[in-house]
């Protein structure tokens, strides 16, 4: 009699649940999100709004009406027993400009998602930037051993996709009709990093990030997916 197909066998032990502690990179540090951040991340979103900032299109909530408003919302978020989320610090301003999380968390299965990020337009493109989306990712690939890491967003969302196309998710499909955001439908994109494919993405990230990879005027020598794939020979 012929066997059916099934999957291979992996490590089904529970992983950790993330804990809600500092994670602290060479250009930026993670803070555990909570009301105190508030303040700075007012003035942030302030700015970019007087720069015409849309970094709040896509997202399930933002902008927000006052200093209060956005209180409310932090105190939320960071509260949330189902996701663990940081408060953005880049050390070369020492001013907190955004916020990120690890959430749709299951132990069980090893899946973890980097999500609900929000970054204001002073820190968008910028090594600190780029290492506060790879610290939460490192932590649970390498310290907690999540088996997959996910990224999902609004498919209309471009950024989003580049910058997850960037850090080495792949691109997997399209739910279509998944979410009603802000009174409109989503179509949601699905992406991720699995652990046989994390190495060669964690080692790209850090040669992106060394010095060494930057001119005197900052600008990188080598994308990220120049250096992913010169990796892969």
């Amino acid at each position: 009699m012929t066997e059916p197909p099934i999957g291979p066998v992996v490590d089904a032990t529970p992983r950790p649940v993330p804990p809600r502690t500092a994670l602290r990179g060479e250009h930026v540090h993670l803070e555990p999100l909570h009301p105190r951040h508030a303040p700075d991340l007012w003035r942030a979103a302030e700015t970019g709004s007087r720069r015409g900032d849309d970094s709040w299109a896509y997202l399930g909530y933002g902008p927000f009406a006052s200093q209060e408003a956005m209180t409310r919302h932090v105190a939320d978020i960071s509260t949330q027993l189902d996701s663990v989320a940081w408060a953005v610090r880049p050390v070369a301003t020492g001013t907190v400009s955004g916020w990120l999380t690890l959430m749709s968390i299951e132990p069980k299965h090893a899946v973890i998602e980097l999500g609900n990020i929000w970054l204001a337009p002073v820190m968008q493109r910028t090594r600190a930037a780029t290492e506060a989306m790879f610290l939460p990712l490192r932590h649970a690939a390498d310290d907690l051993g999540y088996r997959r890491l996910v990224w999902k967003c609004n498919a209309l969302n471009a950024p989003s996709r580049r910058a997850a196309e960037r850090l080495g998710f792949t691109f997997e499909g399209i739910h279509r009709a998944h979410y009603v955001v802000k009174g409109r439908r989503r179509d949601t994109a699905w992406f991720s990093i699995l652990d046989d494919e994390w190495p060669r993405c964690r080692d790209a990230i850090v040669a992106w990030l060394d010095a060494a990879n930057f001119g005197p005027d900052g600008t990188a020598r080598r994308g990220l997916a120049e250096i992913r794939g010169s990796h892969r020979s």
